[in-house]
């Protein structure tokens, strides 16, 4: 066996340790390839010619240390060979490209042996002649110091690495660029395709008759098989596919070939190939690193099928090539890409933009695409992708699986996306992944969260689906099997219909009071003082005490701190020019608002005593924070008094009473809100359109009723009581929970999970399934009465 083959063991063995873990190998060598892209973009060498360039250079150091280059080595002592200055540096790299582009026996005959010793690669990755970069000292130190490392150690997942390192983080959040993890890509393609290989893999393995026959046939059908990301960044899908896609081929040629005597040219064995694999990529460089990554990781598993047998397989020079479309996704017919007949699988990572961060050209894409009419929505730039690929697959049954922001499947995008999905592209959810934390970088850091969803035509639907749930969003799932799955990524089999959504409405349903949300002061933050400023102000101008209000928003209300603001609605100008103090911050006021471009803000320049929205509260009212910790049984809910200014990070429900405090801070109320609200990363957000309006209340007509409930919320409170010294942070964390605050929540829970049934719930799917019963119920009564659904009477007020 050739040296280059033994020596190459080493990355076989641990290429998927080194994917997997975030070898710092990895992050080094993309650093120091960022570096050098760095250098050449500073000395005028830009654009497409620098991408190019780099995308070369990086092939060249990876088959110098991994035996694409014979001897070894002789690449670094190319570069090695030139002057120390790298005035000759970019002249002979221009040289090595063009020989690298040429066969051997159409090279010139005086040809230097230094050149001559380089295989013909093809492939057309030195094909384009690009402008030349003039190298420095320390430019060619750089790249020396590049060929210095050991690129044995690198997997393919390099390039992916590198792309986010010499991106600027502006554009690579315009683009939403993100970095995929191979435990994250093997979420999405073993229940996508992989899995089920294997097990007919493992079936055919097992037969006692005609196992050759089928394996070979099997193998067959591996090389048939057609891969598209229309997302594919750098290839780190299509990269990981082709791998696990050649581990099982190698498994096979070993059942069917188990001497290696018998082999006589391995290269005759193996059937799949990089040219079986499609993507679309919006940037030119990125489109270039995936066809070296394809190339490369064809080259790794070409040693390993070599080590398995004995024999050397190189597939030098490159007769296939990946099919990578440099191109924008959204603008583009698929179809023109790779046919849809002809498609296997559709799989990716698609650009995470949330609707307030889109271009006004990436809006109108999602508009176009979604087709909702009116306000066009506001869904997230991914939803742009599932939506075109439910319309490339109409006449085909080619399964789809994407990673997307867990914000398509909770809140108000759920009832603007899916219904498309459902009713217009005909599809069903075969399994999901419920919202995880998304290593986003190279270094493994999760800035993310994210769901992934796997997709297929109506009648190709699984009879099982598998669901991936997360206790800690960072560790690893539970699956479960269901009959159905809801767009909210919960087991469907028992609603009534399993496709039913919450929209968002502007009223609650049944007569409930209506729930607003705080002030928004609008002034720039020049009327909000932390305690030491405002007693620092006071000191000065002690007239103006009387004008400050404490100002709470969720964090302050939770963490158990307050601000304060000047609340000047009802001073007098006689009170206002004996404060110079107060008068100058009124004045900043008017003019940070006539300098806003929001009409609507400039009209209130002529106010600059007023807040945005102030409805001054007689008498206490209940607070429910916008956001809060997903980690949290329960939101913490509970009042503030009139005398206090509750900020837009608190929605407010006055002249509430114990009932409706009981009715939502209980489990039922809970269980409803974590299905279908949005969340901030991973934090719940209380929408009042999605959450709290189509909330079906129960029945509290009956004053005994309504006594009991009253009696436990105010066994809530007094519990609260009993620790003053605890922030509710404190009290609702799960780890720190009093023991008499959890148990009068538990019977808190019993009485208003009895005002909907006798029958108790088991668990909160219960809990959310009943609920749906009764929203159907509620919102489209002629539908509901088709089949059996639960009932509820018509709630009375509770300040009845």
């Amino acid at each position: 066996m050739p040296d280059h083959v033994q020596a190459f063991g080493f990355i076989v063995g641990q290429e998927r340790r080194i994917f997997r873990d975030q070898d710092p190998a990895n992050i080094e060598a993309s650093e120091m390839m960022g570096a050098l892209h760095d250098a050449l973009e500073e000395s005028g060498y830009k654009g497409h010619d620098l991408e190019r360039f780099l995308v070369r250079l990086l092939f060249c150091l990876f088959a110098d240390d991994t035996g694409i280059f014979q001897p070894t080595g002789i690449f670094e002592e190319y570069v090695a060979n030139t002057r120390e200055d790298g005035s000759d540096l970019g002249s002979q790299l221009g040289h090595l490209f063009q020989v690298l582009d040429t066969k051997e026996n159409a090279r010139a005959n005086n040809l230097s042996e230094a050149l001559s010793n380089f295989d013909y690669i093809n492939g057309d990755l030195f094909k384009e002649n690009l402008k030349l970069p003039s190298f420095d000292r320390g430019m060619r130190e750089k790249l020396l110091a590049a060929c210095g490392f050991k690129w044995e150690k690198i997997s393919p997942a390099i390039f992916g690495a590198l792309f986010q390192s010499v991106m600027d983080k502006a554009e690579r959040r315009k683009t939403g660029g993100h970095y995929t993890s191979e435990k994250n890509i093997l979420k999405v393609i073993e229940p996508l395709f992989m899995d089920y290989l294997k097990s007919e893999f493992i079936r055919l393995r097992a037969l006692k008759r005609g196992r050759d026959a089928a394996l070979e046939e099997f193998q067959e059908k591996l090389s048939k098989l057609t891969f598209f990301d229309p997302a594919c960044g750098c290839g780190n899908f299509l990269v990981v596919a082709y791998r696990e896609l050649r581990d099982l081929e190698i498994e096979v040629i070993k059942l069917l070939h188990p001497t290696s005597q018998q082999v006589t040219d391995i290269g005759l064995y193996t059937k799949v190939n990089v040219d079986q694999f499609y993507g679309i990529e919006i940037k030119e460089f990125p489109t270039r690193i995936a066809e070296v990554a394809m190339w490369m990781i064809d080259h790794i598993m070409n040693v390993k099928l070599s080590l398995a047998f004995g024999k050397n397989y190189a597939r030098i020079p490159l007769t296939a090539s990946p099919n990578i479309r440099h191109a924008d996704a959204l603008e583009i017919d698929w179809a023109d890409v790779l046919a849809p007949a002809k498609c296997t699988y559709v799989f990716g990572n698609p650009p995470f933009i949330g609707a307030k961060q889109q271009s006004e050209f990436q809006r109108g894409q999602v508009r176009r695409i979604a087709a909702l009419g009116g306000s066009g929505g506001s869904l997230d730039y991914v939803c742009a992708w599932f939506l075109k690929a439910g319309e490339y697959i109409r006449k085909s049954k080619v399964p789809i699986a994407f990673v997307a922001t867990n914000s398509i499947t909770q809140g108000e995008q759920v009832a603007q996306l899916w219904p498309l999905l459902f009713d217009r592209c005909a599809l069903e959810i075969s399994f999901a992944h419920r919202t995880f934390a998304w290593d986003s970088d190279a270094r493994g850091r999760a800035h993310v969260h994210c769901v992934i969803l796997g997709l297929t035509k109506r009648e190709y639907e699984p009879k099982n689906k598998r669901l991936f749930s997360y206790d800690d969003i960072a560790g690893d799932p539970a699956e479960s099997r269901c009959a159905t799955l809801s767009p909210y990524l919960f087991d469907a089999s028992k609603l009534p219909n399993r496709h039913l959504v919450i929209k968002e409405i502007s009223e609650p349903l049944q007569g409930a009071q209506r729930l607003k949300t705080g002030v928004q002061m609008i002034d720039d933050g020049i009327y909000t003082l932390t305690s030491e400023e405002k007693d620092d102000f006071v000191r000065q101008e002690p007239g103006a005490r009387k004008y400050f209000r404490k100002y709470l928003g969720g964090d302050e209300y939770i963490n158990g701190f307050y601000r304060w603001i000047l609340y000047l609605a009802k001073i007098s100008p006689s009170d206002l020019n004996a404060l110079p103090m107060v008068k100058d911050r009124v004045r900043r006021v008017r003019a940070y608002r006539l300098s806003s471009n929001r009409p609507s803000t400039v009209a209130m320049a002529s106010e600059p005593t007023r807040l945005g929205v102030d409805e001054r509260l007689s008498s206490d009212y209940l607070v429910i924070p916008n956001t809060s910790s997903e980690r949290r049984d329960y939101i913490p809910i509970g009042w503030l008094s009139p005398n206090v200014i509750a900020n837009q990070k608190l929605r407010i429900l006055p002249n509430s009473d114990l009932v409706e405090f009981g009715v939502l801070t209980s489990r039922m109320h809970m269980a409803w809100m974590r299905a279908i609200t949005g969340r901030l990363e991973s934090r719940y957000m209380y929408s009042v359109g999605v959450v709290y309006n189509p909330f079906p209340w129960p029945d509290t007509s009956d004053d005994k009723t309504r006594d009991k409930i009253r009696t436990r919320a105010q066994a809530v409170l007094d519990a609260r009581a009993n620790h003053p010294e605890s922030t509710l942070a404190h009290l609702y964390d799960p780890d720190t929970m009093p023991n008499d605050l959890r148990k009068a929540h538990y019977a808190l829970d019993l009485a208003v999970d009895k005002l909907y049934r006798k029958e108790p719930f088991v668990s909160d799917r219960e809990r959310v399934e009943h609920l749906f019963g009764l929203y159907e119920k509620l919102t489209a009564p002629i539908l509901a009465a088709t089949s059996p659904k639960p009932t509820t009477k018509k709630r009375k007020s509770p300040t009845a």
